[in-house]
């Protein structure tokens, strides 16, 4: 009758338990319930659970009774993670029926804390002997290290294998990088934490691609650095033009090139914007054209006026005779004929705006010495004669006077183009090692 009643009792509604009985998990035992019961039985199954109890941490405060297979657990534990898997350890005994699972949760400040301080002092126990293993790789790692920086710091072989001191300075960073994650690997493999290194390199990945997106102009005008450092289509001291800026060259640096305007003043342009323009450099070749127009009458012969400009040009002391000079006919217009002038000097001895203001000046006294030369715009206006009774006059210009011999050619070095190339030369001086400009490198 006994057993009838607490089947009895299972059948009944969960709603119908006493309150106590809500703190009962799902983790039952399962099967066929056998029909002997006693109090050995059950003093077996209670013995059983607290040896198996006693000899587990965090359940010195629980309880156990057994009553016709059924186990009654009591007491507290330091989380609801400890009492779930008491109800599964203890479902797992034979002979147990059901379970009664009690146990909540303790809030007692003190034995909540113990746990967390004998934690604490295992761990101390832990870093104390593994503090020799870890200095032994810490010395690994910093000797590997300084292997490498010793390496990357001398001259040779990298001052050879490179073109300039940028891309050595590259190849030395490279090379530091190289032996600090060799030294890396050797000191986790001593400790035995070699699996760290693959999170460590995907984290080291992740922040490195954040970073290169957040300063991408900044990584931009990097590579456009090592570009233009190797390929170098200017040297110290050209006459450049460069999106509109023109000036000569001071130096290249791992940022920017700078140029010095022949107003004495410092461009700074960004070597991303360098190496994506248009650059015009004056200096590469030393002949250089210069150009001018003048005008002539309209009534004028203009193959004598053409030879004429030819040999005042070919006349000049700084004008070179090949390439030769050449003159055309431009354009006719209402009151004169307009001529273009072209010839050549050397730049490096030559100044160019120098060389063309004289060709200009001798050139016109050339006109108005033959008489050729532009008049002044002018107008006419006529009387009719059938309204004034009077004949309309001509208007013609009076004759030409003889014009007076033009001064000798004055002097045309390139003086003020060598002020500046001292002035480069000696800021080039100052800050020599910032300079990635190189005479020997490979000429675009």
């Amino acid at each position: 009758m006994r057993i009838l009643a607490y089947l009895f009792c299972l059948a009944l509604p969960l709603a119908a338990l006493p309150h106590a009985a809500s703190s009962q998990t799902s983790d039952q035992p399962t099967g066929t319930i056998t029909i002997k019961d006693d109090a050995a039985s059950d003093a077996a199954i209670a013995t059983r659970i607290r040896d198996i109890l006693h000899e587990l941490e965090g359940f010195e405060d629980v309880t156990v009774t057994v009553s016709s297979g059924i186990v009654t657990l009591r007491g507290s534990t330091l989380d609801m993670n400890a009492a779930t898997r008491l109800s599964e350890l203890v479902g797992r005994v034979e002979g147990v029926v059901a379970i009664k699972n009690e146990v909540f949760e303790t809030t007692d400040v003190a034995r909540r804390l113990n746990p967390a301080v004998e934690r604490f002092k295992s761990r101390g126990y832990q870093l104390v002997a593994f503090l020799p293993l870890a200095l032994i790789a810490l010395a690994v790692f910093f000797a590997v290290v300084f292997l490498g920086f010793f390496i990357a710091r001398r001259k040779q072989p990298w001052d050879r294998l490179s073109p300039n001191a940028f891309i050595a300075d590259i190849y030395r960073q490279i090379v530091r990088l190289f032996f600090i994650i060799a030294g890396l690997v050797v000191a986790l493999d001593i400790v035995g934490a070699t699996a760290l290194l693959s999170g460590i390199l995907g984290a080291a990945g992740i922040v490195g691609l954040a970073i290169g997106f957040a300063v991408r102009d900044t990584v931009e005008n990097f590579i456009a650095s090592i570009m233009l450092s190797i390929r170098q289509p200017f040297r110290p001291n050209d006459t450049v033009e460069i999106q509109g800026d023109t000036g000569k060259v001071i130096r290249l640096t791992s940022r920017a090139t700078i140029l010095l305007s022949f107003d004495g003043n410092h461009i700074r342009i960004p070597n991303a914007t360098v190496f994506k323009s248009r650059i015009v450099n004056f200096s590469r070749n030393a002949e250089r054209r210069f150009t001018f127009a003048l005008s002539v009458a309209p009534d004028a012969d203009l193959d004598q006026a053409r030879h004429l400009a030819l040999d005042t040009l070919d006349a000049l002391p700084f004008v070179l005779e090949s390439p030769e000079t050449s003159v055309w006919i431009e354009s006719v217009d209402d009151f004169w004929v307009t001529l273009n002038m072209a010839a050549w000097i050397d730049q490096h001895d030559t100044s160019i705006v120098l060389a063309r203001s004289e060709a200009i000046r001798l050139t016109q006294a050339a006109f108005d010495a033959a008489g050729i030369a532009a008049p002044l715009p002018s107008y006419r206006i006529e009387n009719l004669p059938e309204l004034t009774g009077q004949r309309a006059d001509t208007g013609a210009p009076p004759p030409r006077q003889d014009a007076p011999a033009p001064a000798p050619v004055q002097d045309v070095d390139a003086t003020a183009e060598k002020e500046l190339e001292k002035i480069v030369d000696q800021e080039r001086a100052e800050l020599s090692r910032r300079d990635l400009l190189n005479v020997n490198a490979t000429e675009e």
